[in-house]
């Protein structure tokens, strides 16, 4: 009697065949929610020590923190506060959500593009396209068709969203056909978005505002298109933060874990994250993996910039085009370990930063009003210098362990 074995149908693995990034990935898993926090005290401490030579003082320096701490709003939080109403932490914590929204939204553009390998710069020209559609639908289309609140605001909605899916696409589909890499081609489409944008809205341009010609802005979005309809969070007369906002960045991270971990396009996105080669050759389209995978990207950022045009913008001018969100969200995603959770606490560090530091809640006797967004500046710049030299951290943490593993067997 024979027996006959069946060879298996995937390749023999060769030493050194993962990929690095496959390697760094694992890393990354196995350092946790350990891994990033270090990294943000070390961008703290070092940020200390550009607030100690200012203040010249440690308590003053530690002031100066918690003054970032309660300008945020985060105090609101904490059981023994109690305030009026208008509460003051209330107010500045929803000014911090206002920024924390799009900012989880930009991250998850990122993080979704980098789990298949591909690096999204793209995120600030995704979020910009998805404000312009979403401007020009909820100003313009009120103006040729009567439509009710709850249907005109899907439509900018969906605009919005393929508008920033479509600009996405493009890269990753130059990236699947003729090897263009997807950082060149996203910065790229980056300039074009915003110069579209220019053009559009500037002085004489076709959608500029008609009641302010002197201005270059666009027309105000219909108040059928205003969300802030739906109710807000906070005081409504000191721009709330409007529920569908929050509701639809919460939704989003939850669709995000989902989509990756628990359905086969998340499983093929991942496996050619890995390795591209190994995923081809067990029949995974890697060139539909790339496409799809920055449309998706880029329909969530360009869904932030429906949110911001929709729920406190209204309107969009050049001076928009300068906007650092989608940039910030790279950040966000590189510390948040491209996961869900860490997305959202990231995305809360940075927005806080911004919030809190702002001339208007920064207290001007404790920290310097013209030295406060060089801070967050620096802060943040930290934060990615150190998440980009995190495979220290990640090393360390690894020796760390397995040397306590040896003790405890030995």
């Amino acid at each position: 009697m024979t027996t006959v074995q069946q060879q298996s149908s995937l390749p023999p693995e060769e030493p050194g065949s993962e990929s690095a990034l496959g390697r760094y990935l694992l890393l990354q898993k196995a350092g946790g929610l350990v891994a990033p926090l270090i990294t943000a005290i070390l961008a703290f401490l070092i940020g200390g020590v550009v607030v100690f030579a200012t203040t010249k003082s440690v308590p003053e320096t530690l002031q100066t923190y918690r003054a970032i701490f309660e300008g945020a709003g985060l105090d609101w939080f904490l059981p023994w506060n109690t305030c009026a109403d208008p509460c003051a932490p209330a107010v500045k914590l929803e000014q911090t959500l206002l920024v924390w929204v799009p900012l989880v939204l930009t991250g998850i553009a990122v993080a979704f593009a980098f789990r298949c390998g591909l690096f999204n710069i793209g995120g600030q020209g995704q979020y910009l396209a998805g404000a312009i559609a979403g401007v020009i639908v909820g100003a313009e289309l009120p103006l040729r068709v009567d439509l009710a609140p709850l249907p005109l605001i899907l439509l900018c909605m969906v605009a919005a969203t393929l508008a920033g899916a479509t600009l996405a696409a493009i890269a990753g589909f130059l990236k699947a056909t003729v090897g263009a890499h997807e950082v060149i081609t996203t910065i790229m489409l980056n300039w074009i978005v915003i110069w579209v944008g220019t053009y559009l809205f500037g002085f004489d341009g076709p959608l500029q505002n008609d009641q302010a010609a002197e201005i270059p802005v666009s027309n105000n979005v219909a108040d059928e298109a205003k969300i802030t309809q739906a109710g807000v969070w906070g005081h409504p007369d000191l721009q709330g933060l409007p529920w569908i906002s929050l509701g639809v960045a919460f939704a989003s991270l939850v669709i995000y874990s989902l989509l990756l971990n628990r359905t086969t396009l998340g499983y093929e996105v991942r496996a050619v994250g890995f390795n591209p080669e190994a995923a081809r050759y067990g029949g995974i389209s890697v060139a539909r993996s790339y496409v799809l995978a920055m449309g998706i990207a880029g329909g969530f950022a360009g869904m932030a910039g429906a949110l911001d045009v929709l729920g406190w913008k209204f309107r969009l001018d050049t001076t928009d085009f300068s906007s650092t969100i989608g940039f910030i969200g790279i950040a966000v995603a590189l510390l948040g370990r491209n996961t869900a959770l860490g997305v959202g606490l990231a995305a809360l560090l940075f927005a806080a930063l911004q919030t809190g530091t702002s001339t208007r809640n920064l207290d001007p006797e404790i920290f310097p009003p013209e030295l406060a967004t060089p801070l967050t500046i620096i802060i943040q710049g930290l934060i990615v210098l150190f998440v980009g030299a995190d495979i220290v951290i990640l090393l360390l943490l690894r020796r760390l362990r397995t040397g306590r593993r040896a003790r405890v067997a030995a």
